[in-house]
């Protein structure tokens, strides 16, 4: 059996050994998960192949012990009553967990690794609003960062009430950005954002948005306030590519690939004034992208550069087969995955790491 290693989750199919004229396979493997205090968590581990089949499970390596607070179900699926974050031992039950499966004939199967999280809401903010004055008519921008376990989804609220969801100007991006165009003086007051999950509900600190109110807005060149940030996703999950822009007149915001290749148009839109989305991202979607933002009627333009990195998870793309052979014999066995960083591959007998000797040669790139 060979297993596939990534700084990505392990996406992989129903692996199988073979011994004799029996055979083992994964029905269910356990999957990451994030797991809430104090309530129940299941992990699935279920195998087919020549009975009896017995259900072992480890956390970070060593064997969970069966208690009034953890067991092995009889489909091995593994149950934990109460999720706890501290235990007598001073851990927590989060962590990596495997199940390994062996039938009569003594062949072992080990499962991918699930990471265990418990869910959480940290007491301090990365970042918070910060205090603003803003002319009339011009841009206005609010961040707030929070860590969380699951990612925390924002909210904003002004003089401690929701937003207009209704208000074209105000556009919020998930990662904690509000945006605020064409400032006028009834957006003036105290901007607070709301982080939340299934753990907690946190409020950061108040920052004063004031309105200055003037003559009419001399002549100013495009300027970025905030451009493209580096962004490292998966393959399928959506990117967003801040740009915020002022300047009078207002500059007209557009976007394109440093590489000169086409952005393209399915599922690509733009968020507010010039945020581009890039939906069900892709590998191809890699690349350096650049935010213009072009003074109407003119050349004049500024520009601002990120990285997007779509990495794509290890998937086998060729299997060991099945061999018999005479004592003395020589078996080949072939594994080759594909995936974003290129995947490494390790290789398991009967469970255990398989390291080359005398009898046993690991060659091209460990396929």
């Amino acid at each position: 059996m060979c297993r596939q290693r990534s700084t990505l989750l392990n996406s992989r199919k129903t692996q199988t050994v073979v011994g004799g004229a029996s055979e083992l396979r994964f029905i269910k493997e356990p999957g990451d998960v994030i797991a809430v205090r104090d309530r129940p968590l299941l992990l699935d581990c279920e195998a087919e192949g020549e009975g009896p089949i017995s259900v072992t499970w480890r956390r970070k390596g060593v064997a969970v012990e069966s208690s009034n607070r953890v067991n092995v179900l009889a489909n091995g699926t593994l149950l934990i009553r109460k999720f706890s974050k501290r235990r007598l031992d001073n851990e927590t039950d989060a962590g990596e967990y495997e199940c390994a499966v062996t039938n009569s004939n003594g062949l072992v199967l080990v499962s991918r690794r699930a990471r265990v999280r418990l869910a959480c809401m940290y007491m301090l903010f990365l970042s918070q609003p910060q205090s603003l004055v803003v002319p009339e008519g011009g841009m206005a921008r609010l961040s707030c960062q929070v860590n969380g376990v699951p990612e925390a989804n924002i909210t904003w609220q002004r003089n401690r009430q929701a937003l207009p969801t209704g208000d074209h100007r105000y556009t919020l991006l998930p990662v904690g950005i509000l945006q605020i165009s064409s400032v006028s003086r009834t957006d003036a007051g105290l901007f607070r954002c709301v982080a939340s999950n299934v753990a907690n509900t946190r409020h950061s600190d108040e920052a004063q948005l004031s309105v200055t109110v003037s003559g009419p807005r001399s002549y100013q060149d495009p300027v970025i306030l905030s451009g493209p940030q580096n962004l490292t996703i998966t393959v399928h999950q959506t990117a967003i590519l801040e740009c915020v822009a002022t300047g009078n007149p207002r500059p007209i915001v557009s976007w394109s690939r440093l590489d000169g290749r086409s952005i393209g148009v399915e599922g690509v839109q733009v968020l507010g004034s010039g945020n581009l989305m890039i939906s069900d991202a892709s590998v191809d979607h890699s690349g350096v992208y650049v935010c213009s933002a072009n003074r109407p009627g003119s050349r004049t333009r500024r520009t601002a550069l990120g990285r997007l990195q779509v990495q794509a998870p290890p998937e086998f793309t060729q299997w060991p087969q099945s061999l018999s052979r005479s004592p003395g014999g020589n078996a080949v066995f072939t594994c080759t995955a594909a995936g974003v960083p290129e995947p490494s591959l390790t290789w398991l007998k009967n469970g255990r790491l398989l390291k080359a000797n005398v009898n046993v040669r690991i060659s091209n790139n460990n396929s």
